[in-house]
C-alpha cells in the first residue's frame, strides 16, 4: 500500500464509506515491495509480532545488501541468519549501525528497541562445538525483546557441570536445550525442570551421527515429557518459538 491508497483509505473512513474494522483488516493484508528478486513483507509484524527474518544462505551478497538496507529505511528491526563474514562485511560497510556476531553467523539491526522482558529465557548447550546454534538462538531471543541467558558445555559426559547450574536453568519461562551427538540432554532436563522444553538437534557428532539425524530422531523419541523439537541446527526456529511462549 503506498501512500495515496493510505490516504484513501483514511479518507474512506472519514467519511464513514468504510468501518474503522474494515479499513484496519485491509491493513493487515499490505503488500509486499518487489524488489525484483525478492518481495518484502514490509508489514509481517502487524500480522505475527515480529518482522520479516533475512536467509542469507542462498542469496548473494549484493541482494542481502538491497533487502537490509530496503528494510532499514523501512524503520524495520532488521535480522539475517547464515550469513557469511564476507556478506556480513557488505552489509557492515552499507549499514555501520549493524551488528555481527560471526560465531552465530547472524546479522542484527535496531531501529526499535523492544522492552525486554522481566521473564528469561535459557538456552543450555551440551559442548562448545554446539555454539554456533546456540548464539543464533541467543541473538534471535534478544532481537524479539526477550531476557535471555546462556548455560554452555554442560552435557551429559560430565553431568556434575548440569547440576551446578540446575537453579539458573529453572528459574527459565522456557528453555531450548541444544545437543548434538546422541542429543540426551533434552532428555535429561526434561526429567528435572517443571518448564516447557524446546530442543534442537544439531549437525555436530561423528559418522553415525548423519549430520543430525540421529540426534533428531533421539530428541523426537524421547522419554521425558514436555519436550518439542525443531529442525536441525534451527537455533532461530528455536528462539522465536521461545518468544512467543515467554511473552504469553
Amino acid at each position: 500500500m503506498n501512500k495515496k491508497n493510505l490516504e484513501d483509505l483514511l479518507q474512506a473512513v472519514r467519511h464513514h464509506e468504510i468501518s474503522v474494522e474494515a479499513a484496519a483488516g485491509q491493513l493487515e493484508k499490505l503488500p509486499f515491495s518487489d524488489l525484483g528478486f525478492a518481495k518484502i513483507d514490509n508489514h509481517r509484524a502487524i500480522r505475527v509480532g515480529y518482522p520479516e527474518v533475512i536467509y542469507g544462505e542462498g542469496k548473494t551478497i549484493d541482494q542481502v545488501v538491497e533487502i537490509v538496507r530496503h528494510m532499514d529505511q523501512n524503520g524495520d528491526n532488521v535480522l539475517l541468519t547464515r550469513c557469511s563474514e564476507a556478506m556480513a562485511q557488505a552489509v557492515l560497510t552499507d549499514c555501520p549501525k549493524a551488528c555481527y556476531n560471526k560465531i552465530g553467523r547472524i546479522v542484527s539491526l535496531t531501529n526499535t528497541l523492544l522492552e525486554e522482558t522481566e521473564d528469561y529465557i535459557a538456552i543450555v548447550a551440551a559442548g562448545t562445538s554446539d555454539l554456533p546454534v546456540v548464539e543464533e538462538a541467543y541473538e534471535t531471543a534478544r532481537m524479539l525483546g526477550n531476557k535471555a541467558i546462556k548455560v554452555t558445555d554442560v552435557g551429559v559426559a560430565g553431568i556434575h557441570r548440569l547440576f551446578a547450574n540446575l537453579d539458573l536453568i529453572r528459574g527459565a519461562k522456557v528453555i531450548i536445550v541444544v545437543a548434538g551427538m546422541e542429543g540426551a540432554l533434552a532428555s535429561v532436563i526434561g526429567g528435572l525442570v517443571d518448564k516447557p522444553i524446546i530442543a534442537v538437534p544439531t549437525s555436530v557428532g561423528y559418522g553415525a551421527n548423519l549430520g543430525g539425524v540421529a540426534t533428531l530422531l533421539a530428541m523426537l523419541n524421547s522419554c521425558a515429557s514436555g519436550i518439542s523439537v525443531v529442525n536441525i541446527d534451527n537455533g532461530f526456529g528455536a528462539a522465536y518459538n521461545a518468544s512467543m511462549i515467554n511473552k504469553l
